[in-house]
């Protein structure tokens, strides 16, 4: 799936339909660029499942932390991680269990250590205008081929 995203907004938007679409057990991993919006997009995706506080990027802590009525959402940042052996001994393995949404920013930092991923997402920006970006969606596994179905309708 290719969605463009006019603004901020759009990302949030888009944010909050992924969430409402996601079940708990699932795996997000989100890609692109330093201020590539996905801070913005796992955003959208806590106040899409009503969440009302303030939402801040995880970098230095590696993960934030987000006990909903419906789930635990779990939004992580690997940018800092030096080495994917550092995973073995973080815990953060932990995280990844049925009752949790883990959404993940610079995945590929932790190597073939993390769980199967359900949906991967990339934003790029839109050539000619920097507030617009191109969200890219695909569906790694079975449960994410539902969950992209889902997002689809809307």
């Amino acid at each position: 799936m290719i969605r463009h995203l006019d603004d901020s907004s759009a990302t949030r938007l888009l944010g909050e339909v992924i969430a409402r679409a996601a079940v708990p057990g699932s795996v997000l991993t989100l890609h692109g660029d330093l201020g590539a919006g996905k801070t913005t997009l796992a955003r959208g995706m806590l106040h899409g499942l009503g969440f009302l506080g303030a939402v801040k990027s995880p970098t230095y802590s590696l993960v934030e932390e987000y006990p909903l009525p419906q789930c635990f959402f779990y939004h992580f940042d690997f940018y800092r991680m030096r080495d994917p052996a550092e995973w073995d001994d973080s815990g953060l393995q932990d995280y990844f269990r049925a009752n949790a949404l883990c959404v993940i920013e610079w995945a590929e930092k932790a190597g073939d250590r993390l769980p199967p991923v359900d949906l991967a997402l990339t934003l790029t920006l839109a050539d000619q205008d920097e507030n617009a970006r191109t969200a890219t969606i695909k569906a790694l596994t079975p449960r994410g081929e539902t969950w992209l179905a889902k997002i689809v309708q809307g």
